[in-house]
Parts: structure tokens; sequence; C-alpha cells
């Protein structure tokens, strides 16, 4: 549970304008929609994914590390892992698992299946998109598991796009489209909270002094 006197205290640490900031890009925050990316082998690439589910508002990214297990590029993020959170898997069943049970349905994002396009898609569900290693796609474990497959719209004689360019058209297209329903996709009060307290954390440098110096000074147990 956070405590809200300790948050209001730590935000007095901020500037005027941090903390508007900070106001502003969690009331366009979602858990709506979620990305997945699996086994991408290319360092830049899961980076650049990273920075646009934070540019566009999604608050959570799923990474599959079944076989290459990589640290994220800071330069390519450009900062977005500070504020985007990553959830981990050493496997992709795991991940699937764990993301039905919060209740998404598994969209796979391939050139290869014509199901739904792009434009068509039903933005009401709550979804998680996966995107695949860079020459291979996504495995059969992801393909077997989908609920729905979802390509871009194409013209050209390439059949696909770089991963971190197809997670940018999408995610700007669906947030756009879910913007204009009526639901309730923001993040709820107690996420907000939370991502309040995680966020002045991550940049107060003196944190833990001054939450120490706080209860010592209130005579309050932690």
């Amino acid at each position: 549970m956070i405590d809200l006197k300790l948050l209001e205290h730590l935000e007095t640490y901020l500037t005027d304008t941090r903390r508007a900031k900070f106001n502003k890009v969690l009331s366009q925050r979602t858990k709506h929609f979620t990305v997945a990316t699996e086994d991408v082998y290319q360092l830049h690439n899961t980076s650049a994914v990273i920075r646009s589910c934070d540019v566009f508002g999604i608050q959570e990214v799923n990474i599959v590390e079944e076989r290459n297990s990589k640290r994220i590029d800071r330069e390519i993020a450009m900062g977005a892992q500070k504020w985007v959170d990553l959830n981990r898997y050493h496997t992709v069943k795991d991940c699937i698992n764990d993301l039905k049970t919060k209740g998404y349905q598994i969209v796979a994002t391939t050139p290869h299946a014509n199901d739904c396009d792009l434009h068509d898609f039903d933005v009401t569900k709550k979804s998680c998109f996966f995107f695949g290693r860079e020459t291979e796609g996504l495995s059969e474990d992801v393909l077997n598991a989908a609920d729905c497959y979802l390509k871009i719209p194409m013209a050209g004689f390439t059949e696909s796009l770089n991963i971190s360019v197809s997670a940018a058209i999408i995610l700007q297209h669906v947030t756009t489209k879910l913007k204009q329903t009526n639901i309730n996709w923001q993040l709820t009060e107690a996420e907000i909270l939370e991502k309040r307290l995680d966020w002045v954390r991550k940049t107060i440098k003196s944190y833990d002094t001054i939450v120490k110096h706080y209860y010592d000074t209130h005579n309050v147990n932690k």
C-alpha cells in the first residue's frame, strides 16, 4: 500500500515542471495494450520497441529471452526503460500463459497470415502484440497460441518491415483509435500512485536517505 504522505513529501523534491510532466504522462498511460518481443537478436531493435512503447503510452513490455539474453541499449531506448515496466521471461510459453492470465488476447504480428489488416483491428479487446525474430519471425508456439493475426497493409515489393518500425506503426494506430472509444483504457488510481512513487524513486538520487529521514522524523514504522 502506498504511503500517500510520504509520496507527497518526496514529490516536494521535484520541480513543478517535473511533477506536471509525470501527471500528464500518467494520464495517457495504458495497460489495455502491451507488447512482447520474442528472442529478438539485434539489441537496438528491442531497445527501439521499448522507446516506441514509451512514446505511445504503453506501460508494460514483455521480453522473451529463450535463446537470446540481451541488455537494454540505453542509447537507443533514450531512457525509456526507466518509465516503462519490463517483464522478462525465459520461455515464450511462460510469457503467453502469464499474459492470458491477465486477460490479454495474443496478437501475432505477421505478414504471412491473412487474417486482419491493421485498419480493421478491434481495439476494444485487451491485446498483447507479439513481435518475432528478425529473420525467422514468430515461433510456432506464438502462432499456435495466437487469438488473432495482424498485418500492416503494404503496397511495395518488400513484404515485411523492421520490427521496431512495425511496432511504432501498429502502436500509433491502435492507441489513437483506442482514445476515440469510451473504453476505460487508463491506469487505475492505484497503478498511478504506484508509478508516481516508482518514478520519484528513479528521479531522486538521495531517495533512500530522504525516506529514512522522513520516517525517523515522523516516528513512523515503515
